[in-house]
């Protein structure tokens, strides 16, 4: 058969080094030789092809506003809030859509092509949801957003929460989001728990609540969470974000709950750039960094991805839509420092967040739609190590990203005329 486009002898991130055809958006062949003409053939020999990145955990209605109106100066999550609430008075529809869409621009250039965003719904005018409304009509023929309802003050605390979190779904939102541990009280937390459950099951909807967010030992709003999904039979639907409390846990009490979260199937998605730097703000030393137990979940079979959380905004002052910093990051701080582990720090990024997010039409695989990402890089952990270039971003079948490999000039007498920082490692040569 003849294919629409075909890219030519990349290296898969199983080791394979093999063609793909596309027909339409659809990967149509995988094969080790495809001799067969194409429109369009791109060489990737030498580089890694991957499946694109996913986010399952972002807040776009707030991206880019770094400093507006003013900086975050103690750089915690309740200052954070507070400054949030100040802004949220200033927001137009405009300028929430236009800097959605330009954050959106630097995803696709960075092969970021799914993303899950929280939509404060606290905002009696619902202007961010309806502003990211339009925003996921833009970006349909490229990237995949999920929108949460997220009433971000609180489902009980803030008066009209509730009313709004059903009309944000009545528009047309996908998930319902909450923030139990920011409920005035630890009973108002699991009460929220169990109603927005309860909502969610009777609209056929998923789950994904801001969970235990806070370095309190006794705030455990995520066994509330797996005991719903049990009771409503929400399993694989569910998520809970952050799981920041679990730092501070009774090590035989995390022996109860992890196994409970499995059971319920209740997927975890910590964000360690942001966890690290919000959490641990009371501490002297030791320090706590906040980030929940991804080791031991995985151990047990939970599923875990990385999430960016924030970019330029009231929370964080860095950013740049790269999901290989945060697996990055969340490497370093999680202790994944063996092969293994490196490589399913990659994973996270790329097919177990699709997973969480439900997107059963991402992978590299026949029938699957056809997105996919070079990079410039010879496999996963090395893609992690040099935060790789991404080279080609292609997106339901479309070339839509490109950037050109630059190696460095070197004008070192005795050395090579230039220099990149790719390097097959022994274990790797293997």
């Amino acid at each position: 058969m003849d294919f629409d486009l075909i890219v030519r002898g990349g290296t898969l991130p199983d080791g394979r080094v093999a063609d793909i055809g596309i027909v339409g958006e659809t990967i149509a062949a995988i094969e080790p030789k495809l001799d067969v003409t194409a429109g369009t053939a791109i060489d990737a020999s030498g580089n890694l092809v991957s499946p694109p990145f996913v986010d399952p955990h972002f807040h776009m209605d707030a991206t880019l506003s770094y400093g507006i109106p003013r900086i975050n100066a103690s750089g915690t999550l309740l200052e954070g809030i507070s400054l949030w609430g100040e802004l949220k008075p200033l927001l137009t529809h405009e300028a929430v859509r236009d800097r959605a869409l330009a954050y959106c621009d630097w995803a696709v250039s960075m092969g970021l092509l799914a993303i899950r965003t929280h939509v404060d719904v606290c905002d009696d005018r619902l202007l961010a949801v309806e502003a990211l409304l339009d925003v996921k009509k833009t970006i349909a023929p490229y990237i995949d957003l999920q929108l949460v309802a997220f009433p971000q003050d609180g489902f009980y605390r803030s008066p009209t929460a509730r009313e709004n979190t059903i009309r944000a779904l009545d528009m047309g939102v996908d998930i319902v989001g909450g923030i139990p541990h920011f409920e005035r009280t630890m009973a108002d937390g699991t009460r929220s728990v169990t109603e927005l459950c309860e909502i969610a099951a009777g609209r056929g909807l998923m789950v994904d609540l801001h969970c235990d967010e806070t370095d309190d030992p006794l705030s455990r709003h995520i066994e509330q969470l797996a005991c719903e999904t049990l009771r409503l039979g929400l399993q694989g639907k569910v998520a809970g974000s952050h799981l920041t409390s679990m730092h501070s846990m009774d090590n035989y009490y995390v022996s109860k709950l992890l196994p409970l979260i499995a059971e319920a199937g209740v997927s975890a998605i910590p964000n360690p750039l942001i966890n690290i730097m919000l959490q641990g703000r009371h501490d002297t030393f030791p320090k706590r960094r906040g980030l929940t137990r991804v080791k031991e979940m995985q151990a047990l079979g939970i599923r875990v991805g990385w999430g960016q959380d924030c970019v330029l905004d009231p929370w964080y002052s860095l950013g740049t839509a790269d999901m290989l910093d945060v697996a990055f990051m969340g490497l370093h701080v999680a202790q994944m420092s063996s092969p293994a582990d490196m490589a399913r720090c990659f994973d996270m990024v790329t097919n177990v967040n699709a997973s969480i997010m439900g997107l059963d039409h991402f992978g590299l695989a026949v029938g699957k739609r056809a997105s996919l990402v070079i990079l410039d890089a010879g496999n996963p952990i090395e893609a992690l190590r040099l935060r790789a270039e991404r080279l080609c971003v292609i997106a339901r079948g479309k070339v839509v990203a490109e950037r050109t490999k630059q190696d460095t000039r070197l004008s070192i007498p005795g050395r090579p005329g230039q220099v990149n920082r790719r390097h097959r490692t022994p274990h790797q040569a293997r």
